[in-house]
Order: structure tokens, then sequence, then C-alpha cells
């Protein structure tokens, strides 16, 4: 594992690279590691979560603890992910970095799965980016300089049967991803995407399931197969050769250390499952439709 990213004591010239870094979903999993790294890297970490005061109180506790700023934002409430907005701009004036990490998951025989349930899904995954983006945005173009991190899954490039849902979540992540990064790219804003394999993260074993039992016992042993992958994944994600999630949290750091304007559009990190071979196969493919288009300077960062 990297150990420069636990470095604490910087010089003059590393205290003036310093980050304003907004972090969502924070509580646990990629989000606290992400936050934790940074912090430690020297960076002004907002590690942001729901409900900050309830449910989530003992992880802002312990956040806080570990010298970091704790706020409460709901991606799901344009409100709230304003005003927290708001409160590091009045306490920094600006906002370097935002990474968008706040998801959720669900598996199952996708027919199963509720109106409802998928309309909530996506509008954490998939609304909620968008939300915290258009907010933080308005902050970074006049600095015509930042950065956006989504935190997309391999899920996005490749389908697994029975995350359909998910998958379908993370590929519109996909697609907003590209389209920010060409929108932004003669600001001075970078936009990447970070594809994370299977990690043993809280994400899995609060995972949405099918409300509707009656429609997944219709598919008979077809219907049994989630139960059992889901014990499978288990397994794998529990033993001594279980995958570290810190690659992640060191797979953002690596981003916003980089250089700006010369940042990768898409990292995997961990078992791709192919999603490595998709990205080099699309990559020239996209290229090519955004030239056809005559928007090729689109495609080369402006750096200020």
């Amino acid at each position: 594992m990297p150990q420069w990213h636990r470095q604490t004591h910087m010089t003059e010239s590393e205290t003036n690279m310093r980050q304003i870094i907004l972090v969502t979903g924070a509580s646990s999993g990629f989000g606290r590691l992400i936050c934790e790294t940074l912090a430690s890297s020297g960076h002004t970490v907002f590690a942001t979560m729901r409900e900050t005061a309830g449910k989530n109180r003992d992880h802002a506790r312990a956040l806080r603890a570990r010298g970091l700023h704790v706020l409460d934002l709901d991606v799901t409430d344009g409100a709230s992910v304003d005003a927290a907005v708001a409160r590091i701009v009045e306490r920094h004036g600006r906002i370097d970095v935002l990474v968008n990490n706040a998801g959720i998951a669900s598996a199952g025989v996708s027919e199963a799965f509720s109106d409802q349930q998928v309309a909530d899904l996506l509008d954490v995954n998939v609304v909620g980016v968008h939300r915290v983006t258009r907010a933080v945005l308005p902050v970074m173009r006049p600095q015509k300089t930042g950065l956006v991190i989504n935190i997309g899954s391999i899920l996005g490039r490749v389908t697994f049967p029975f995350f359909g849902i998910y998958g379908a979540s993370k590929f519109a992540v996909e697609a907003m991803t590209d389209s920010y990064r060409y929108e932004l790219s003669q600001i001075g804003i970078d936009v990447c995407l970070v594809q994370p394999g299977a990690y043993p993260t809280q994400m899995y074993a609060s995972a949405a399931h099918p409300q509707d039992q009656r429609r997944v016992d219709a598919y008979r042993e077809i219907g049994q197969i989630p139960a059992a992958m889901f014990e499978q994944f288990s397994q794998m994600l529990s033993g001594t050769q279980a995958p570290n999630p810190q690659e992640i949290a060191d797979a953002v750091l690596d981003l916003v250390s980089h250089a700006p304007g010369q940042r990768p559009a898409r990292v995997v990190v961990g078992n791709g499952f192919g999603a490595d071979q998709v990205n080099r196969m699309t990559a020239p493919v996209q290229a090519e439709t955004v030239a056809a288009l005559g928007l090729d300077h689109l495609s080369h960062p402006v750096t200020t």
C-alpha cells in the first residue's frame, strides 16, 4: 500500500498546494477512506453525509476527532446541498475539488424492483451527482480551475445479471462524466471517473433488494441466483485475499495530485472484469465522434 498519503508535515510549497475538498457520502466505506487519506495529505476536507446529528452522529464525531470538517449534506435535497456548499464558500471562498462518492447499490431480479425503488436509486446515484455538481460549478467556474471526481463502477462499463438497475445508474454517470468533461475543458476544470471493482464496504451489506417477492418467485431457480452470487461475493470480500478499499482512496489522491489538464479520464481500480478493455476500445470511437461534430477542441483541456 502506498505510504506517501500518510504524510502530515508539509513544506511551504506543499502547503500552498492544499486544496479545499468536498466529499459526499463520507460516513463510511470509500467516502470515509477518501476523506481521511486526503486530510492526512494536508488538504482541507469537508466530509459530508446525511443526519450528522442522527444516525450518522458517531461517524461524524469520529471524523471530527481526526481533524476533518463535517457537514450535513443530503444529495437528494437541493436545499441541503446548497447550504453545505454555501458554508464552505463562506469559510474558505472557494472549492477546489468535488468528490461525488455518495451512492446506493441494488441487486436482484430487475423486474421485481418497484418503480419507486428504481426512482430512489437514480435520485441518489444519478440526480444526486448532477445536483451536487451543479451546486459546486458556479464556485469553480470563476476560479477557472477545479476538479470533479465521480466515483462510478466497473458496472458502468460491463453488466452483471441481477445488477442491472444499479448498473444503469453507473452507465448514466459514465455519460454525465464525459459530457461534463468536454463542456468544462476550456474553463480549466477537470472531470474524472474512478471505476472500482468489488470491495468490502458497507454498500453491499446495505444494498437494496426487490420488494416484489411474487415476481422473484415466478423466476423459480433463476430467482435464487442473486442470493448465491451474494454469498460468493461475501466469501471473496471477507477472505485474506480480499481487495483493500484503501486503493480507491489512493486513486482519488493521485488524481488530486496530478497536474491539471493531464489527468486520465477514467481509472479502473481492482478487478475490472474487462472494464479497462472497454475503456481502451471506446476511447478512440468517442474521440472520433466528438471530432465529427466539429468539437475536437473540447477534447483538449485548457489550463490557466
